[in-house]
């Protein structure tokens, strides 16, 4: 489903991610574990096509990131932490609706989507309320679901549950579960543990842009000896 080989990105003379390679399955949730400035968030940007790698090749559905952007730009919803992609003058289901139709929708299709994700992500309250009245939780499971509005295969998200009190984190952590239990394909940074712990059916740990290992937990925890995720992090960054 996604494949990675040998990705580089560089930024003048600071390698940001350096030669890493994984693959992804489809239906999978897959996390990209690190501290910040790891190149987690680099790496889900070239995977969204938003940046161009300066060596290796990446690949969705079988589609070129750098030769079939159009293509891969179909297969994806993305969520980037901090940027909402919301009109603070039109309310959530207007911004919805305009995402649902530069992705292709039919007002129907939208409107049988927009009740499905207000009902997930228990926002029925201020579905029709601006976006410039919604406080931060509020504006992120909109950013949320408004990323999403297409159905895609493939969902690629940057913190997701930034911003977010331990109710709404629920409810997205929630929705990701549920989106693989319909064979979704899930990729997300994150910084901490007991989120990827409970969500990830496999982990790619980043240091300094370095993929220094991946495997499911479990597997993570056995071959390093480990019982305690948080102290497995710790040994396998502090050995870099």
């Amino acid at each position: 489903m996604i494949e990675v080989i040998e990705l580089v990105k560089k930024f003048g003379d600071f390698t940001a991610v350096d030669n890493i390679s994984f693959k992804v399955n489809k239906g999978e949730i897959f996390g990209l574990l690190g501290e910040n400035g790891a190149g987690k968030t680099t790496t889900l940007r070239m995977l969204a096509t938003m940046l161009r790698p300066t060596s290796g090749r990446a690949a969705l559905k079988g589609y070129d990131t750098q030769k079939e952007p159009e293509k891969v730009r179909a297969q994806i919803g993305i969520l980037f932490g901090g940027e909402t992609g919301l009109y603070d003058r039109l309310t959530v289901a207007e911004n919805i609706t305009y995402f649902g139709e530069l992705n292709g929708m039919s007002k129907a299709a939208i409107r049988e989507r927009i009740r499905y994700l207000a009902q997930a992500f228990g926002m029925e309250d201020f579905i029709n309320k601006r976006a410039a009245k919604l406080s931060k939780g509020m504006k992120q499971k909109a950013a949320f679901a408004r990323s999403i509005v297409h159905d895609p295969d493939i969902m690629l998200f940057d913190e997701p549950t930034s911003g977010l009190d331990v109710t709404a984190a629920r409810d997205v952590h929630d929705f990701i579960l549920r989106c693989k239990e319909e064979g979704k394909t899930i990729v997300f940074s994150s910084h901490s543990m007991s989120e990827v712990d409970k969500l990830c059916d496999r982990i790619g740990v980043i240091h300094k842009g370095k993929l220094v290992d991946c495997g499911s937990v479990e597997e993570l925890k056995k071959k390093h000896g480990d019982d305690d995720l948080e102290e497995l992090f710790v040994r396998l960054v502090g050995a870099k």
